[in-house]
């Protein structure tokens, strides 16, 4: 029995085998770096792009990661991944040369692009939609969590209002979207978690991205962790929470990850983060242990 309703299913399902995703860095920055602005305090010093090639042209880029990643993947097609920082912060006219680049390379089926919900405007949607008509698109959202306290407190820099119009715009030209959320921010709680898993279901993404914050040593908020002044999630209530958050998420969400990919060499806290392997093994277990499943608890 499949227990929850995971993107390599999907892939299978739409494509007829799962895809290889390739980092792209594109030499974006972000506003929320600009201006004497620090930026979101849990984002690295590569703007979450920690496995990118740099300095690369985009094809450079894309030829790179394959010959990298087929010694352990024999994918047949790629996901154009834009990671790094925003990935819609320049002119719409750059955008269209990298965005076509990108899906113009063989074998690309999707074209997946991380961003901030304040980097849109009437032209990049247009332009958004214009690619969705030639390729799969996907935009990825940092939402991190509901609680404006939180938001706030971590330097996200816009609201959840700012989030959701953005959110509508791309509903309506049949953008998918994918909410990425963390659970373990400072002052967090497990009730703070489940308020987020209901906001996700009440906004309906395509997808979610989940993981444990993780504090490397290039993020403003290493600087607070080193005076002592939060706790960081375990182990054992990482796993309580992504249980939580599978029985009580709609059922047609598509769950892209579950856990995250820090710099092993920069990571400073949770080590345990490292073993992915472990956490999702544990995941599977003890949900046949429970017989449950995606949405058990879900109440639409």
């Amino acid at each position: 029995m499949q227990r929850y309703n995971d993107l390599s299913s999907y892939l299978k399902k739409k494509f007829g085998s799962r895809l290889l995703k390739l980092s792209i860095d594109g030499g974006f920055s972000c506003p929320n770096r600009k201006n004497g602005k620090s930026g979101c305090k849990f984002c690295s010093g590569s703007g979450s792009g920690e496995f990118t090639t740099k300095r690369k042209s985009i094809t450079e880029q894309l030829n790179a990661q394959i010959s990298f990643l087929k010694e352990k993947d024999k994918s047949n097609g790629y996901i154009a991944y834009f990671q790094s920082y925003t990935n819609t912060f320049l002119p719409v006219e750059k955008l269209r040369k990298m965005y076509y680049e990108a899906i113009n390379f063989p074998n690309v089926k999707v074209l997946s692009i991380a961003t901030r919900a304040d980097c849109f405007n009437e032209d990049i949607y247009k332009l958004l939609a214009e690619l969705n008509e030639k390729i799969e698109v996907w935009i990825e959202l940092g939402l991190q969590s509901s609680n404006e306290n939180t938001r706030n407190n971590m330097n996200i820099g816009y609201s959840t209002k700012t989030f959701e119009n953005c959110v509508k715009k791309l509903k309506e030209l049949n953008i998918k979207t994918i909410f990425h959320i963390i659970f373990g921010l400072p002052n967090e709680t497990e009730k703070d978690y489940k308020n987020t898993i209901d906001y996700v279901n009440n906004k309906k993404p395509w997808g979610i991205k989940i993981h444990s914050l993780y504090i490397q040593n290039d993020c403003e908020l290493y600087e607070e962790y080193l005076k002592s002044s939060f706790k960081v999630i375990t182990w054992d209530e990482y796993i309580d929470a992504l249980i939580m958050a599978i029985e009580n998420l709609d059922k047609d969400i598509i769950i892209h990850r579950l856990t995250g990919d820090g710099d092993k060499e920069k990571l400073i806290a949770p080590l345990w983060s490292k073993n992915k392997i472990k956490t999702i093994g544990e995941i599977s277990k003890i949900l046949k242990q429970k017989n449950s499943y995606q949405g058990i608890n879900f109440k639409s």
